[in-house]
């Protein structure tokens, strides 16, 4: 058993392991009292005032106390952050690793924002962590590059993967928990579909080009996926159990 999951754990792709290694690892230090949360959480003024950069980076990494919800949201990442990275971005890692900066900005960027509006700047300041919101935001750009793939709720019925965000979101407003942070990673990853994907056919302009620079971290093959429109990937976990082609919501 410990070693079949030590392969898994090995065939990994480097930014799904590299993610997933570091929010086990923050959540079990914070679990242990190694780490405080407290020096985790995205705080705007500790960061401008006081330079604690780090912050814009580990409220990432923090997925609360580790619970049956803890184990939901590890397999969440692990299957939509590795279905992403070897199939949609299969041999373009640099442009993966800017994926998943580019919804952090645009994420720490609505929140901070939101932070000065009134009225809703209360709900805003109460967004502590973006961690849960960046996963999502991998599951709504996995359902646009996968819209076709037939999957199922307990059974009750089926769906399309375009649909999938939206059924979590309405499930999340079945249990009572805040939608909040899902819905901002539908309009993150909304936008960088948007960008990457619509814009570009629309004007021939593509604005979200990876930086030279961050190109430059990754070593990748010159890999050239032809994918059709239809295109699926198999079977695809979801928050709540495995989803896919008659699977269903555990």
């Amino acid at each position: 058993m410990a070693q079949a999951v030590e392969e898994w754990y090995r065939q990994m792709p480097i930014i799904t392991r590299s993610y997933l290694t570091a929010a086990v690892v923050t959540t079990v230090g914070c679990t242990l009292d190694i780490i405080s949360p407290y020096h985790l959480y995205l705080n705007p003024k500790l960061v401008v005032q006081h330079y604690e950069i780090w912050r814009l980076v580990t409220n990432f990494l923090y997925f609360r106390k580790m619970d049956l919800d803890f184990l939901f949201h590890m397999f969440f990442l692990a299957r939509y952050c590795k279905l992403l990275e070897e199939n949609s971005f299969r041999g373009r890692t640099a442009d993966f690793f800017y994926m998943l900066l580019f919804g952090a900005t645009v994420l720490t960027s609505i929140v901070l924002i939101g932070g000065m509006i009134p009225y809703i700047s209360e709900k805003f300041a109460k967004i502590l962590f973006l961690s849960n919101s960046l996963t999502f935001m991998m599951v709504y750009v996995w359902s646009k590059h996968n819209p076709l793939i037939h999957m199922s709720f307990l059974g009750l019925f089926t769906f399309t993967a375009a649909y999938l965000p939206w059924v979590l979101l309405g499930f999340s407003v079945l249990v009572g928990s805040s939608t909040w942070v899902d819905l901002l990673g539908m309009i993150a990853g909304h936008v960088y579909y948007f960008l990457e994907d619509v814009y570009p056919r629309m004007t021939g302009r593509r604005p979200l080009k990876t930086p030279s620079f961050i190109k430059a971290l990754f070593a990748d093959d010159n890999v050239v996926v032809a994918r059709p429109a239809n295109a699926g990937v198999g079977v695809a976990g979801a928050r709540f159990g495995a989803v896919g082609p008659g699977a269903q919501f555990q």
